[in-house]
This record gives structure tokens, C-alpha cells and sequence, in this order.
């Protein structure tokens, strides 16, 4: 009941922000792209993505065990004595780690700082000159994505680590990550790279199926993770011993999650192959599938260092966005429902395809 009563509290207060937000967020970035916006968030979305497997993975996922603040403290971690004593007398039991709530608070000040972003790309999309060019669903679709996201990390904290809302977070993040650069590639790329009889319905839905295999192999991944079955298989190819079976559940997590690797090698690898005559997006595809699944090996036969580990969470990251991409190549990424100006209202015949003003 406390729990629920916390998470009305913070959701009426991101609510009320957001109102404030919406009005003010527009006059920040007047004379910004939505471009560079983009742009920016996009870096961002990566880094945020890569922090949060860091703080994960070095175990201050609970660094603060409140939310959105850190002891109480919405600007740094307390340290001074008498700080460590408030903490101590609020949150008994949890004594302040610094290295730990400062890995988690850098990582919360990185996803605010994406957060506001994503707001002015979506409160810009609705601004009338935008409007006129290009559907703001999408956009607004990611800003819901993205609060929806800050309640996951509230969850991430006041539920303990359960594994299923940590998951989840994982893939609002990565979701976060893929829809920025949808959004970007529709600016960049307004028309289909690949013309209609190499992008066939085939292809197009090759790429679909590809783009499936690598979410669900970022969820086992998430999975593996947040049940902390990285080591249940400390050999390779075999897990344990010589022996291919699972001999409890974290083994049996690790191994679906070697089967999904098998799965995206297989589904990329023959996305690539199918892209050949555009040697871009197939070296792409090809380049970021190599890495990761060699990433993935390396964490097993080291033993999960650290640094390698955050390598492989980013890996995933970067192969999502090589399948985005070369999807994004085979189709039109325009914004929702495009609705492009004629010709002649400030428009040449090269820009009248769906987009937005590319400034």
C-alpha cells in the first residue's frame, strides 16, 4: 500500500512538471533543429543504455535505495556527518556506498538529461510549422515510451531488482535507442534506399523477422542478467563439465540464451547476405553481428569481467541499431502518417517526400 501511494506521489509530480515542461521546453531550444535534437539524443540514448549496464552490472543498482533522489538528495549523495546520519536514521539498514549511489545517480542525471530531450523533439513535432510536414505520433509515442521508462526505474529500485520490471527496463531502453534513430534515418534517408524489386516483400520481411530475434535476444539477455546466470554455463560450447544439458534454472536461462544467439546468427546473418548488393548495410549488419557474438564468447571463457561485460550490453545496442537501419533501408522510415507540403510552399521537388525541416 506504501508502494502505491509512492508511485501516485511521483507520478502526479512528473505530471505536473511535464505541463510546465511542455510550455517552457519549446522557447529552450528555439532555433534548435529537431535534427541536432535528435542528433543529440541518440548519443545520449547510447551512453544512457551503456551506463545502466554498468550500474548493473557493478552491483549499485541499489546504490540508492529511493527514487528519484538518492537519500533524500535530489543533487548529489549526502556526504557530510551529519547527511550520513539523516540517511542512516531514514533508510535503516542501507548505509550510503558512495562509489555505488554515485554510479546510480550519474546514470539517473544521464536518463533525465535524454528525458528532456525526447520532450522538446516531441513538443517541437506539435508546434504547427511541424505539423504541417509530418504526423507527431511517433514522437509522442516515444515520450510516452520514455515516461513510461522513469516509472520502470522507480520500480527497478522500490521493487528490489525484480527481474521482470529490470528487463523491461532493458527493453524500454533499447526501444528508446531504435526509435530515436527511426526517427533520425526518416530525416536522413525520406526515400527507400533500395528500390522496389530489390526490396522485396521477402526482404522486408526477413528484416522484420531479424529485427524480432535481436529484441528477444536483448530480453534473454535482460534475463540472464537479472537472474544472474552469466556464469551458470562457465564452459563453451558445452555448459558445464563437458554436458550440454541444464542441470538447474540459471543454466537453463544461460542456454536459452545461447539458443537465441544461435537464433540471431542465423536470421541476421542471412538478412546480410540478402543485402549483399547494398554493401552498407550488409557489412553493417555483418560487422556488428561478428562482434557481439564474439563478445559473448569472450564473457564466458574470462569469466565476466566487467568491462566486457558492459561491452556486450553496448554490443547489443550497436547490432539493434545496424538492424534498424538496414530496415530503414529497405522502406520509407517516414514519421507515422506523413503529410508533406506541395511543391512550392517552401518546399523543392527533392524535399516534398515526408519528413521534416532537415535545418
Amino acid at each position: 500500500m506504501h508502494n502505491c501511494h509512492s508511485a501516485y506521489r511521483v507520478v502526479t509530480h512528473i505530471a505536473s512538471r511535464l505541463v510546465f515542461l511542455c510550455v517552457s521546453v519549446p522557447l529552450w531550444f528555439k532555433g534548435i533543429s529537431v535534427k541536432r535534437l535528435l542528433n543529440a539524443a541518440l548519443v545520449l540514448a547510447f551512453v544512457v543504455v551503456s551506463l545502466g549496464a554498468y550500474v548493473r552490472l557493478s552491483d549499485a543498482g541499489l546504490g540508492c535505495p529511493d527514487w528519484p533522489g538518492c537519500y533524500g538528495h535530489l543533487v548529489g549523495i549526502p556526504d557530510a556527518d551529519h547527511e550520513h546520519a539523516a540517511a542512516a536514521a531514514a533508510f535503516p539498514g542501507k548505509p550510503v556506498e558512495a562509489a555505488k549511489a554515485w554510479k546510480e545517480m550519474i546514470h539517473r542525471y544521464a536518463a533525465g538529461s535524454l528525458g528532456l530531450l525526447i520532450l522538446a523533439i516531441a513538443a517541437l513535432a506539435w508546434r504547427r510549422e511541424q505539423r504541417q510536414q509530418h504526423s507527431p505520433a511517433l514522437p509522442t509515442l516515444l515520450l510516452g515510451l520514455v515516461m513510461f521508462q522513469a516509472l520502470l526505474g522507480m520500480w527497478t529500485v522500490t521493487l528490489l531488482l525484480k527481474p521482470l520490471v529490470v528487463t523491461a527496463h532493458l527493453l524500454g531502453g533499447m526501444s528508446t535507442l531504435a526509435l530515436l534513430l527511426w526517427l533520425r534515418l526518416g530525416l536522413e534517408y525520406p526515400k527507400p534506399a533500395i528500390s522496389a524489386l530489390s526490396a522485396s516483400p521477402t526482404l522486408r520481411l526477413l528484416g522484420i523477422v531479424a529485427l524480432a530475434a535481436v529484441a528477444l535476444q536483448i530480453g534473454l539477455g535482460g534475463w540472464v542478467s537479472s537472474n544472474y546466470a552469466a556464469l551458470a554455463c562457465p564452459d563453451f560450447p558445452a555448459c558445464r563439465d563437458g554436458q550440454w544439458q541444464p542441470v538447474d534454472v540459471p543454466s537453463a536461462i544461460h542456454l536459452a540464451h545461447r539458443g537465441g544467439a544461435l537464433l540471431v546468427a542465423l536470421v541476421v546473418g542471412a538478412f546480410a547476405v540478402a543485402l549483399l548488393r547494398h554493401r552498407a548495410p550488409a557489412l553493417l549488419l555483418a560487422a556488428a553481428l561478428t562482434l557481439q557474438l564474439s563478445l559473448g564468447i569472450a564473457n564466458v571463457l574470462l569469466q565476466l569481467p566487467l568491462l566486457l561485460a558492459v561491452a556486450h550490453n553496448s554490443g547489443a545496442a550497436l547490432l539493434l541499431t545496424a538492424v534498424v537501419f538496414a530496415n530503414a533501408r529497405c522502406r520509407r522510415p517516414a514519421w507515422s502518417i506523413s503529410r508533406a507540403m506541395p511543391v512550392g510552399q517552401g518546399r523543392t521537388p527533392a524535399e516534398a517526400g515526408p519528413g521534416i525541416a532537415l535545418g
